[in-house]
Formats: structure tokens, sequence, C-alpha cells
């Protein structure tokens, strides 16, 4: 059985929504799921799981929220390489660029992005959340 970690911040509770839906699809696959608010992970925990799904909505000049969910993905970012991730968000403005800043990130630590990431404006719709199950799928 793997074991996935969904690592979230939400604001209005969309991107809450999303991660709901990426561990219901990692649970679903089978995947001993744990869920986390940035304050509850750090690097030394990136080892204890097979794959990782980090989800974070689009704030101000589109960039990840900056009190908690940036200081702790900076934080773990150096651990990423060769490790499995997925990243999930919801956004209200501007077309995604810190979705793909983001993934540019990862790509550079050495991150495996097991599946496109995922985006939702606004509040998710049923397409944003099967693809979030979909995610927790391919994640376990």
């Amino acid at each position: 059985m793997s074991k996935i970690a969904v690592v979230f911040w939400s604001g209005t509770g969309n991107t809450e929504a999303m991660a709901d839906a990426v561990a219901e699809g990692a649970k679903d696959a089978g995947a001993d799921v744990s869920v986390f608010g940035p304050s509850d992970f750090d690097k030394g925990m990136v080892a204890e799981y097979d794959g990782i799904a980090f989800g974070c909505p689009a704030m101000g000049a589109e960039v990840l929220e900056e009190s908690e969910f940036e200081p702790m993905f900076t934080d773990v970012e150096g651990a990423l390489s060769g490790k499995k991730i997925g990243l999930f968000g919801s956004y209200g403005w501007g077309d995604g660029q810190w979705m793909r800043d983001w993934e540019d990130r990862c790509k550079d630590a050495g991150a495996i992005l097991a599946e496109e990431p995922v985006m939702a404006n606004e509040t998710p719709d049923e397409d944003a959340l099967e693809e979030c199950r979909s995610l927790g799928k391919v994640l376990s």
C-alpha cells in the first residue's frame, strides 16, 4: 500500500474541496492517505511518502500563499528530487501563471510530476474535482 500526503492551504474552501477530491481518489486506489496543512508538514516528512500532492490557490500577483504555504514549500523544495508529486489549486484572476511558475520550480528541484497540474477557476466544478480524483489515483 502506498503512502500519499496531501498538503494544502485554502482561504475560501475552493482548494480544500480539491484536496478532499485528491485524497478521495488516492484512497479509492488503495493508498494510505494523510492530509496536512502547511504548518504540519516539513522536509523531514517528505521521505515518509511515496507521493505528495501540494495544493495552493493563486494569491496576490499570481503567487503561492506567502505567510504559511510558501515558507513550507521553500523548506521542502530541496527534498523533492526524485519524488512523485502532484500540484493543484484554484484562482480567481489571471491565466494560471502561478501554477506554471510552481511547476517549473518543482521540475527544477528534480520532482517527478505524476500528472498535469489541476487548476480550477474559483469554485471547482465537477470536471475539476474529477481531475483531482484522477491525480490522487495516479499518485497512489
